[in-house]
């Protein structure tokens, strides 16, 4: 693997005036730091959450009102976090699969019989889904659950070839009897399963920031694993965002040593997709089995071991970086370099990063 060296990338002007560093993981502490900062996580949607945002100075004009000033202010931070919390919780409730009681295994359960009625909320997710699906060619499939749900990552389960041959013709956006204009969703094979976990990460991350933003946050950040979305900048600098390096040799003192780049960004969401995320490594061939499912052949993608996306909206940044990452070095980048005001950083196999079109190789001469 080419050496992977921690470097800032910059957008070209040609594509957007400001100077930019992307930032893929942005560090939570369960406590609060200072007066004006205020930040928590919690575990939920499968992995660690967050949210991080500034609050300006309490107003007072007599000094002893200071504490009563400092209270409020705690008060108020503490009611926006649980907001927030309580957001994410409401749609991993809703949209998670390993739940049994949420509405997508409702769906999962009887799809294939009767067509189901969605929410608005759900019907707009299946659009999404349905249009980055369309988009890639079927690189990004809710439908690969259907052999997707047989992996069991943590006790180091995959599905045979039987299993996967089985399940292969469940999966396709042409197994969705989608009907938009009444919201009802019918599948049209036995087996077919849909998962929303390859965009519901970034609506979560989204939907966070607005209610931060509707209460009148200008600077802050809402993480979901590798889905971030910024709030503004930080306080007159970009956001600083680094792009962990897929293949840590585990000597990494902190977090500065593990990135491969660091990308700056102000008021944009970004998400990355990785095969180190979820794997485990097959004891008979030594191959990665890791999350990131091929529709094409119900088997783990490769060829790319990090996709990095970023732009305004976390519903498209996270289901983009998916679809490149089973995409390809090639199609990926036509791709992303398609869509405007996104762009991407891939990491192969090989070590080697690439990047769009709107973004400067610092390597470059």
């Amino acid at each position: 693997m080419e050496s992977l060296t921690k470097t800032p990338i910059f957008r070209s002007k040609s594509k957007q005036p400001a100077m930019w560093t992307l930032l893929l993981v942005v560090l939570f502490s369960s406590q609060f730091s200072q007066a004006e900062w205020f930040h928590k996580t919690w575990p939920i949607m499968g992995t660690e959450t967050g949210a991080r945002f500034w609050l300006d100075d309490p107003n007072f004009s007599d000094p002893t009102q200071q504490s009563e000033a400092l209270k409020a202010q705690q008060q108020k931070a503490q009611e926006l976090l649980e907001l927030v919390r309580q957001e994410m919780h409401r749609i991993d409730v809703i949209y998670s699969p390993y739940i049994d009681t949420s509405a997508l295994s409702k769906i999962n359960a009887a799809a294939a019989s009767t067509p189901q009625l969605l929410s608005q909320e759900f019907a707009a997710l299946v659009d999404k889904a349905l249009w980055v699906s369309q988009a890639s060619g079927g690189a990004f499939d809710i439908t690969y659950a259907s052999v997707g749900h047989l992996y069991d990552y943590r006790n180091k389960i995959a599905p045979g070839d039987e299993d996967i041959s089985k399940t292969l013709p469940a999966i396709g956006s042409d197994r969705l009897l989608w009907d938009r204009k009444n919201r009802t969703l019918a599948f049209t094979h036995p087996l077919v399963k849909i998962d929303l976990g390859g965009l519901a990460k970034g609506y979560a991350v989204d939907r966070g920031a607005e209610i931060l933003r509707h209460h009148g946050i200008k600077h802050g950040s809402v993480n979901a694993g590798g889905d971030t979305a910024l709030i503004g900048d930080n306080r007159g600098r970009p956001w600083f965002v680094g792009v962990k390096n897929p293949r840590l040799t585990g000597e990494e003192k902190n977090w500065q040593e593990q990135q491969v780049l660091k990308l700056p960004l102000i008021n944009e969401a970004i998400s990355t997709s990785g095969d180190y995320e979820r794997f485990f490594i097959d004891e008979q061939d030594g191959k990665r089995v890791h999350h990131i499912i091929n529709p094409r052949t119900g088997k783990s993608s490769n060829g790319l071991i990090s996709v990095s996306v970023f732009g305004p909206q976390g519903i498209n940044t996270d289901p983009l970086s998916t679809a490149i990452f089973v995409m390809g070095v090639e199609k990926g980048l036509n791709l992303i370099n398609s869509i405007q005001s996104y762009e991407a950083v891939l990491i192969t196999d090989t070590g080697k990063v690439l990047y769009s079109d709107g973004l400067v190789d610092p390597n470059a001469n």
